[in-house]
């Protein structure tokens, strides 16, 4: 299996990637590169599936990667719930095309 480091060490990657999920969580809505975006989709997917459980464990589960408590209460409150139907795939990426500047594919990653 290959790992997506997204060209850093563990820690800033691990940092990005926290700040990508809180803000997506927080918005339902962010853009960011392509592959920043496909990075942040498989661990939002597995965050939304601990939040439908919406036990003390789960919640120290959240509380091990989203550092906002404002997101904790979100995922637990709002999209938990919402997805409790749905057996996967409660994010999209929609491509946007490449940023003026440096010509980085852009995408939209929103939730479904």
């Amino acid at each position: 299996m290959k790992k997506v480091t997204l060209d850093r060490k563990a820690a800033p990657r691990k940092a990005l990637l926290m700040s990508l999920a809180t803000s997506l969580i927080l918005y339902e809505k962010i853009t960011t590169t392509k592959a920043k975006a496909k990075a942040t989709r498989s661990l939002v997917e597995r965050l939304v599936t601990k939040a439908k459980g919406n036990t003390l464990v789960s919640r120290r589960d959240l509380m091990t990667f989203l550092r906002s408590k404002n997101a904790i209460k979100k995922m637990l409150e709002v999209l938990g719930p919402r997805y409790v139907a749905r057996q996967g795939g409660y994010t999209r990426i929609i491509n946007l095309g490449n940023r003026k500047g440096d010509g980085a594919e852009t995408a939209v990653i929103e939730f479904v």
